[in-house]
C-alpha cells in the first residue's frame, strides 16, 4: 500500500513538469491526470494522444498504472512520454496512492 502524502511530493518532483492534477485544469506536455484512476487510457478530452495510447484500451487502475510507470515505452510502445520510468516499486505505489485521491 502506498502513502498518498509521499506520493504527492514524488509527483511534484517527478511528474508535475509535464502533468497537472487540478480538476478541469489544463493539459501540459502530458495530459491532466485528475481522475485518471478508472479512466480508459488515451481518453482525456482535449489532449492529443498518440494512436498507440488511444488504441491500448486499458483502464487505469493500480496495476496498470504501476506497469506503465515502471516501463512506459514497454507498456505502450509508441507513447510520446519521454520519461523512462519509476524503478522503485514503493515510489510507484506512493504516486498511485496520490492519484487515487484525485477524484
Amino acid at each position: 500500500m502506498g502513502s498518498a502524502s509521499n506520493g504527492k511530493m514524488l509527483f511534484k518532483k517527478m511528474c508535475a513538469t509535464c502533468h497537472t492534477v487540478n480538476k478541469d485544469g489544463p493539459h501540459k506536455m502530458g495530459p491532466n491526470l485528475y481522475g485518471i484512476v478508472g479512466r480508459t487510457c488515451g481518453s482525456a478530452s482535449g489532449f492529443m494522444y498518440t494512436e498507440s495510447m488511444k488504441t491500448k484500451g486499458v483502464k487505469w487502475d493500480e496495476n496498470t498504472l504501476s506497469e506503465y510507470l515502471e516501463f512506459p515505452r514497454q507498456f505502450i510502445p509508441g507513447t510520446r512520454m519521454v520519461f523512462t520510468g519509476i524503478k522503485k516499486e514503493q515510489d510507484r505505489k506512493d504516486i498511485i496512492a496520490y492519484l487515487v485521491t484525485l477524484k
